[in-house]
Parts: C-alpha cells; structure tokens; sequence
C-alpha cells in the first residue's frame, strides 16, 4: 500500500524542483568571473553555460524511462547524487576541459529533478489533483530562477566565483537528504527493459496526436519567450543604450507573469479540460506576440514594448503549461515517467532551437524579433487547437 503524502513529502517534492535552477540559473553571473579566472575564451566561457542545457535536455529523457522501469526513488536519488559529485567537481576545477565535464555532470544529475517530481505527482496525487500539484510544484520552481542569479552574483562578489559552487553542493546536500527521508517509492518496478522497448515507448507515446500537440505546444511557447528574452538582451544594450541594471528589473516581468499564471491554473485545477487551458494559452501568447509585434513595425522600440508582452507569453505558459503535461502523462498512464521525460526535453530544446534560431537571423533591429516570434507563436496556436477540436468531435451529440 502507497505512503500517504504529508507536508514534509510534499516540500521536499517542492524542493527537488529547484535542482534545475541550481544548475543553470545560478551560473549565469559566473561566466564573466571563470573567464577571468581560468583565461577562458569568449567561446569556451560560453560553452560552461551551454553544457549543463543541453545535458539536461536530452537526460530528462532518460530519467523519465528509467524511473518507468527501476522505480522514482532510487533513480531520483542516483540523479541528485550525480548533481552533487559534479558541484564538487567545478568548484575544484584549475581546467576549462574540468569545469566542462563537472559542468556536464552537474547537469546530468539536475535532469532528474523536473521530470521525476512530476512522475512522482502523477504517481500519488492521482488525475483528481494532479493539474493543481503541478502548478503549485512550478510556482515553487519559479522561484529558483528568480533568485538564482542575484544570489549567485552576491556570492562572486564576496567569496569569488567557485563559492557559487559550494553554495549549490550544500543546498543539493540538503534537498537529497529530503528526499532521501521524504520521499517514498511511488511506482512499482517493472523490470529491465528488452531491447528496442524504449524506441517502441516514444513510437506508442508519439502516435497519439493528442500527445504529440500537447509537448510542442509547451516547447514553441517556451520559445518564444526565449526569443524575447535573448532579443531583449541585446536591444537594450545595443539599441536603447540602457544600463544592465535596468534590463534585470524589466526582466522580473517574465518570472512574475509565469507565477500569476501558475496561481490561476491553481484556481481553476481540474474544473476546465486540459484542452481548453492550453487553447487559452496559445492564443493568449498570439495575442501578445502579434501586439508586440505590431508596436515594433510602427517604430516604437521601447523597454515596456520588449519586456510587457513578454510577461503575458509567461502567462499564457503558466496558464496552459501544467494542463498540457496533465494531458501528456494522460495518454498512457503506464508510460507517465516517459511522457514527463519527453514533455520536458520537448520543451527545452523547442525554446533552445528557436533562440538559437533568433541568433542567426538577428541583425541589431527589431525585424528578426517579430519574424521569429510570430513563426513560433503561428505554430504554437496550430498545435494548441488540434486537442480542442479533436476532444469536441470525441463528445457524443445530444439528440
């Protein structure tokens, strides 16, 4: 019989979720610190950050397959062991090739965080709470982000730059101990898998049409918030001259309208379909990108025009994106941990893809913005209609 949930269970389900965060968001002000450092190149510098995005793209696959197979709890607890050997590898790190490779496996082991809370919601909230679970897991989430950076630069500043190491090797320390005390098996295991089982997981996962609209409609919406955030950047340094400063107050924008939406989701749980919330969002993220876009084409190039759409694309993820994984895990509950796994790396490397995709095109004006953000925005509501129809022609017709 499975474990009843209390409130130490559910922090320390809370708390895995900030893993990610440790990962990446707290890097961000260390780069310029570990080229000084280590007398990196502007590129190698970079590929310290890029590493531990794409690591934790394509693990997210694995762990959700795995956890399917051998259980949530010693997977989990294997993946936050990896987090914490590769903290401790960078923070010792004399070496671009050593802060790579901890780097490498610091993200490695951050992968298992997101995909498994959620697998492990799925498991004990059951279909009836599971929609308000995940949105309260990532309000919890958003918070990482938010902080990450101001914490990471506060700590280089007085400590220098493998402290922000040491800070994530603590704070991982305490989070495995939580879920080492709190956290219970949730999924029986089913064994090692037969050869071609997992290829045949994806093929039956992505047959479904309803599945396959739910994961991209999750990804192209973090693209374009991606866009915004990477075009912003540069425009208003290079554009609009405005101090770093000010970019990093407009951008609270995008982690506040992520919040308000994941509260409303909260609101709102399982009283309206998966498909229509995710509907909702994808034409509440058009609807911004197409005003952002109409602004920017009449010549009005200005912090609020970059950064106020931004913080309704957030919205519309908060809003849709806990009812778009709901309606993925859904399709074939035996494969939950799977569908989490892909619903994230979906996610990750649609918002990846189309920001490095801005990069190339982008050439110090607005036009790139608005050509990037209104191809993911068009495919983003393209996929986000295709469950809502499809679930209304499923519906019996009353005589």
């Amino acid at each position: 019989m499975t474990a009843a949930p209390g409130p130490f269970f559910a922090l320390a389900l809370a708390s895995i979720s900030l893993i990610g965060p440790l990962a990446v968001h707290l890097f961000m002000p260390v780069i310029p610190a570990v080229k000084a450092g280590l007398g990196l190149s502007d590129a190698a510098a970079q590929l310290t950050f890029s590493i531990a995005l794409f690591g934790m793209a394509f693990a997210t696959l694995v762990y959700g397959s795995l956890s399917d197979r051998y259980g949530r709890r010693p997977v989990l607890l294997s993946g936050l062991c990896l987090f914490l050997a590769g903290s401790a590898v960078s923070a010792l790190a004399n070496s671009v090739l050593t802060l790579v490779l901890g780097r490498l496996v610091q993200a490695l082991g951050a992968g298992c965080g997101v995909t498994l809370v959620r697998a492990i919601a799925q498991d004990v909230y059951g279909r009836e709470r599971l929609v308000k679970a995940i949105a309260y897991l990532t309000m919890f989430y958003t918070i990482g982000p938010m902080i990450s950076p101001m914490v990471g630069g506060i700590l280089i500043d007085a400590f220098g730059w493998r402290s922000v190491f040491g800070f994530a090797l603590l704070l991982g320390a305490v989070i495995t101990l939580n879920a080492y005390l709190a956290v219970f098996e949730s999924h029986p295991r089913t064994g090692a898998p037969r050869p071609g089982s997992l290829f045949r997981d994806y093929l039956a996962l992505f047959s479904h049409l309803r599945f396959t609209a739910f994961v991209l409609q999750s990804g192209l919406l973090t693209g374009s918030f991606l866009i915004i955030a990477t075009a912003a950047s540069s425009l208003m340094k290079e554009v609009l001259q405005r101090p770093s400063t000010e970019f990093g107050l407009y951008f609270l924008l995008f982690p506040f309208g992520f919040l308000s939406g994941n509260f409303i989701t909260s609101r709102i749980g399982n009283r309206v379909a998966n498909e229509t919330m995710v509907l909702a969002g994808s034409v509440l993220s058009t609807a911004a990108v197409a005003t952002q876009s109409v602004l920017l084409l009449s010549g009005h190039l200005t912090p609020l025009v970059l950064f106020a759409p931004g913080y309704f694309i957030t919205l519309a993820q908060g809003i849709s994106l806990s009812y778009a994984q709901s309606g993925a895990m859904e399709t074939n509950p035996k494969l939950a941990g799977t569908a989490a796994g892909v619903g994230v790396f979906v996610q990750n490397f649609c918002g990846a893809a189309f920001a490095q995709l801005y990069g190339f095109v982008a050439d110090g004006t607005p036009m790139p913005l608005v050509q990037v953000t209104a191809a993911s925005a068009l495919c983003g509501l393209i996929v986000g209609i295709l469950p809502f129809f499809a679930a209304r022609e499923r519906r019996p017709v009353n005589p």
